[in-house]
């Protein structure tokens, strides 16, 4: 094993936290439907999300040599689903709705080598500080917000809205290290060196 995993995702953070484990990152597709079941809780879905997007990427791409990581990440305040912004309206409508208040951000990785699938999903708690309108447009002028669960990226400019953190900084990047370098290392028995 060379230190080579696919990532089904076309996510540029969570190749950039791979690699920032010394991993080689092959990026893979994963095109699924993404629609949250009926009832379905937030901390499932996310797992089902992860689970169907790793053996996309692997079926699709043909990928047997190397393990896939998959993940998927969700903000929710109240069992309420903060999801991608579809427009600055909707992005400042969830700015204002975290505002102040503590949320959840619940990501989910899997790791599939060899036949074997695991999951696990990471559960943090944030909080915000208040945030006025105007700072919630001017955020969404910085173009950050665009993609992102919650209309936010903490490791960019979102994170001076966030006053405390309880739980995985990187899961809320999108890729908790350390449930994937887990599940890597069980699975495929190997160790990367950094450079």
């Amino acid at each position: 094993m060379d230190g080579t995993v696919g990532l089904a995702s076309g996510s540029p953070r969570r190749k950039q936290i791979l690699e920032s484990l010394g991993l080689t990152v092959s990026q893979l597709p994963a095109g699924i439907d993404e629609t949250r079941g009926t009832n379905e809780a937030i901390v499932d879905y996310v797992a089902r999300l992860a689970r169907e997007k790793a053996r996309f990427g692997a079926d699709e791409s043909g990928v047997s040599a190397i393990p896939v990581v998959a993940g998927d990440t969700a903000v929710a305040l109240n069992e309420q689903l903060f999801d991608k912004p579809r427009d600055e309206a909707h992005a400042v409508q969830m700015l204002l709705s975290l505002s102040g208040k503590v949320h959840q951000v619940h990501t989910s990785v899997a790791v599939l080598w060899q036949g074997s699938l695991k999951v696990d999903v990471v559960s943090s708690s944030v909080s915000f500080s208040a945030i006025t309108e105007r700072e919630a447009h001017d955020y969404w002028a910085s173009g950050e917000p665009e993609g992102k669960a919650g209309a936010y990226a903490i490791q960019g400019l979102g994170g001076r809205f966030v006053k405390h953190l309880s739980g995985s900084y990187t899961g809320v990047m999108g890729l908790p290290v350390f449930e994937v370098w887990k599940r890597l290392t069980a699975l495929t028995e190997w160790s990367v060196k950094s450079s």
